[in-house]
């Protein structure tokens, strides 16, 4: 529903005008000058109406302020020369008052459809080491993503990002924050599945001294240090349900009590969380609280997976190139045509952060100026991610010796599956995640990465520390 904020010093003519509008389904706000308008965070609304005569600054004076929304000037004074002049101060039309709400109310729908088909320019955020970037990309579902974070960013609302490891969640948290009214708060990031789940609701809410075995001081937890700021929990569907309830708690309450503390602290903490799994089925199986589920979906944005961004693929290679080449002092690296096609072609199933570590290999492996296909190192078409079991295993030997040492390698890989998931199947109702990764000789990061690669759900423990 389209957000229209109305800038009127006449409190009838706005009343008026504010309930026409919501007549035909549109969500209005009001003020009443220009400087109470900025207050109001320009860059949520969808179109300004603003008188050109207001008490202060006049109505075009938050034309550059509210850019890229459109403002539609008011004015009594049906002179072309008021009306030129708004227009050339970058107003997107002007309506004369007194003015038929009919004409009004087709000039709003034109304004703002013409809006819709115009691209979103992407943010640009600043990442985890302080440099700034832009995010990559001008296919349709890509612009979708950046008008959803310039409406949600100042929102302050709880959002869900979904979208498949590898699409740039973290960024597209980076991108919310950074245009919020937080953006000068600390921005606390947290991948939920790389902490053990026997200590991660201490990481969270913090715990005092003595709390169970090893807790020597008390430590504050990273819900309590974004206090003010924003929260950011990656892969949270791999949350434990003792630490959900708990997260609950913040999202309805605003409050936390640490571990082993009888007391409760108020936090003010806007949550972003994200996900690459379905959490309204794991809801359904006991494995995630749907109340927690419905507090997190106020907002939500999905993020298209690589192979449906069509020409957006090589716009990012060339970029990752570019920074790829100067990490390794290899100045002058291209891609030939061929290599140009197979990263158009391949379906990038680990999808950005598998282009990235493609055109690293590259980079080190390219002898001459130029990176060919056998350097960026893709599976073969035949042997790609997309491809079934069954047409895999029957695809022609006869290209030559390493095709064959190829399919060697991925017989072994399958053999090696196939024990890790008979080995976590078995035993993980009497293991923790720890332990299981102990026995297989893993890292428990390793461990969540092939649950999720093999589609094993995990089993929800959810031990205390203790």
């Amino acid at each position: 529903m389209p957000r229209i904020l109305i800038v009127e010093d006449e409190a009838i003519i706005r009343s008026a005008l504010k309930r026409l509008l919501e007549r035909h389904d549109y969500t209005v706000s009001e003020a009443g000058s220009a400087e109470d308008a900025c207050l109001l965070e320009l860059k949520g609304f969808d179109l300004i109406i603003s008188d050109l005569r207001l008490p202060g600054e006049p109505g075009t004076s938050m034309i550059a302020a509210a850019a890229p929304v459109p403002v539609l000037i008011m004015t009594s004074y049906a002179s072309m020369r008021s009306a030129v002049e708004a227009l050339k101060q970058g107003a997107v039309d002007y309506v004369a008052k007194p003015f038929d709400h009919a004409e009004l109310l087709e000039t709003v729908e034109r304004i703002l459809q013409k809006q819709a088909m115009q691209p979103s320019p992407p943010p640009d955020i600043t990442d985890a080491g302080g440099g700034r970037q832009t995010m990559i990309g001008n296919c349709d579902a890509m612009q979708q993503v950046y008008t959803r974070i310039r409406k949600t960013a100042p929102a302050d609302v709880t959002v869900l990002i979904l979208g498949e490891s590898g699409t740039g969640k973290e960024l597209v948290a980076r991108a919310i924050h950074q245009q919020s009214k937080r953006a000068n708060a600390p921005l606390i990031c947290v991948n939920c599945a790389a902490i053990p789940e026997t200590l991660i609701e201490s990481e969270l809410f913090g715990h005092e001294k003595g709390a169970f075995t090893g807790a020597s001081a008390a430590r504050t937890g990273l819900v309590e240090a974004a206090d003010g700021g924003t929260l950011f929990l990656d892969e949270i569907g791999e949350l434990p349900l003792d630490a959900q309830a708990r997260l609950l708690r913040v999202l309805q309450e605003g409050e936390i009590r640490k571990i082993g503390s009888v007391e409760t602290r108020h936090v003010n903490v806007r949550l972003i969380a994200a996900t690459h799994r379905d959490l309204r089925a794991l809801s359904k199986t006991g494995e995630f609280r749907l109340d927690l589920y419905y507090r997190l979906n106020v907002m939500q944005i999905e993020l298209p997976p690589l192979r449906e961004r069509e020409d957006d693929v090589l716009e990012i290679a060339d970029i990752l190139l570019d920074k790829a080449c100067k990490r390794h002092e290899r100045p002058g690296l291209r891609l030939s045509r061929a290599a140009r096609q197979d990263l158009r072609d391949y379906p990038w199933p680990g999808n950005v952060r598998e282009l990235e570590n493609a055109l690293e290999r590259g980079v080190i492996l390219a002898e001459g100026h130029l990176i060919h296909p056998d350097d960026l190192g893709l599976a073969p078409t035949t042997t790609r991610p997309h491809t079934s079991l069954a047409s895999s295993s029957t695809a022609s030997a006869s290209t030559s010796g390493a095709s064959d040492n190829a399919a060697d390698e991925s017989d072994d890989d399958l053999s090696l599956e196939d024990y890790f998931q008979h080995f976590v199947l078995e035993h993980q109702d009497q293991m923790s995640e720890t332990e299981l990764a102990q026995k297989l000789g893993i890292s428990r990061k390793n461990l969540w990465e092939r649950r999720q690669r093999l589609g094993i759900p995990r089993k929800k423990t959810a031990r205390r520390p203790g």
